[in-house]
């Protein structure tokens, strides 16, 4: 792509690459080097030289990773940040947002180098105070977050996930942990055991270990109502939002916000509770009966979903994607088998798998249970777990949350489990 800092040009793309522009390298281009210089590129930037280029001295940058919750915690930033009035840009796996407008649809959790400076560019030229970007572990070790100052670096969990890519859990976990290695300040969920971090400029949240920001008591009636302590001093908060994974998620939030702008804690809480989640993300999409799409994908993020109803009779959908880790498959099928009263197993993006060998893989975990069924057909199997509903049930679509399309071979082939689960209700 390209860059224009001050009417100069940079690529990354040596077939962009002329006397006109600047090639700057990396780690994954490097062997373009010789290409761009052919083209008659005169000058070639090292990437780590390219934030010299760009004052990003008057923007604080906030980033997010973890297995789950990046997405929900980084858009209960933006809103409670705009909500106390500042002017705020959001980067993640949702699009692009200045000031609650969209300028770019979904895209990559993380953009590559020259897209991350483009978009702070672009909240810089708006007049953001903040940035707040999701930083997933791509991101991390393909260096593109490369020649960003955090002003804080948020944790949220570290559970199985990726693996296609990182090959062993220990390199996925190692390479997460190393974004906490400096001494950036830094918010960390002290009740993850996996994480290791740098303590200096160490903050904390937690529901049980001591921290920071500690909760001490929370409910789940109408919503969720939440008390947490500051250094001995009590604060609540209320939301519409369901789930313990969520307490966490916006006690990251607030506890962020905090740190960032020293605001008072009841004013941030007051704020917390006008942000309503995000869709796909334990959204309900009907109350009678009761059905919620998530967009769980991993054992621990099921998990999370499903403890969240155990005083409901669970009817679970789900299935897995294709072209990834294989052997999370059977773990799902058995996190569905311990929580689940009926479970429907279905196709998820099957991309270049065969749908039905997925499926043998999940039910591989699923041992003795009394209500198991398979339809391949996601849309059938929707329709089957909402006929199955009654008062006492919870019908929960996971895995897909809130995309637009299903992926079969190298196709998107326009679905929504949103939708489909409306057609039936209707």
């Amino acid at each position: 792509m390209q860059l224009t800092i001050n009417n100069k040009v940079f690529t990354d793309n040596s077939n962009e690459a002329n006397e006109n522009s600047a090639f700057v390298v990396s780690s994954q281009n490097e062997r373009f080097r010789q290409s761009a210089i052919d083209n008659g590129c005169k000058e070639i930037i090292e990437s780590k030289d390219l934030k010299n280029y760009l004052d990003m001295s008057a923007i604080k940058i906030i980033g997010i990773t973890g297995t789950n919750g990046k997405t929900t915690t980084a858009a209960a930033i933006y809103s409670i940040l705009l909500d106390l009035g500042y002017k705020v840009a959001l980067q993640g796996t949702r699009g692009f947002y200045i000031n609650d407008e969209r300028i770019e649809e979904y895209s990559l959790t993380t953009p590559i180098q020259l897209g991350n400076f483009a978009h702070i560019q672009k909240a810089m030229n708006s007049e953001c105070d903040f940035f707040v970007m999701e930083v997933s572990s791509h991101a991390i070790q393909q260096n593109r977050i490369e020649g960003l100052n955090f002003e804080l670096k948020i944790h949220t969990n570290i559970t199985r996930d990726h693996l296609d890519y990182h090959k062993t859990i220990e390199e996925y976990i190692n390479i997460k942990n190393s974004f906490f290695t400096d001494e950036t300040k830094k918010l960390i969920n002290k009740d993850d055991k996996i994480v290791k971090y740098n303590p200096k400029n160490g903050f904390a949240y937690s529901l049980d270990e001591p921290s920071t920001y500690k909760v001490g008591a929370y409910s789940f009636k109408n919503g969720m109502h939440v008390m947490f302590s500051h250094f001995d001093q009590m604060h609540s908060f209320s939301s519409s939002m369901m789930g313990i994974f969520n307490v966490y998620n916006l006690m990251a939030a607030l506890s962020a916000v905090h740190i960032v702008t020293s605001k008072p804690l009841d004013e941030i809480c007051e704020a917390v509770e006008n942000f309503a989640g995000v869709s796909g993300r334990m959204e309900i999409i009907s109350s009678e009966p009761l059905v919620i799409v998530d967009f769980a994908h991993t054992p621990d993020g099921m998990k999370e979903v499903l403890q969240s109803f155990a005083h409901k009779d669970i009817i679970c959908v789900f299935g897995a994607g294709g072209d990834r880790d294989q052997d999370k498959r059977p773990l799902m099928g058995q996190v569905a088998a311990n929580y689940a009263k009926h479970i429907i197993v279905t196709s998820d993006n099957p991309r270049f798998e065969d749908p039905d060998l997925i499926i043998e893989d999940i039910l591989k975990g699923i041992k003795n249970h009394q209500s198991v069924q398979v339809d391949i057909n996601r849309k059938e199997a929707i329709r089957k777990a909402i006929e199955m509903a009654n008062e006492d049930s919870v019908v929960l679509v996971l895995g897909k949350g809130d995309e637009e399309a299903q992926i079969i071979y190298d196709k998107k082939i326009p679905f929504s489990d949103k939708e489909e689960i409306l057609k039936y209700i209707k």
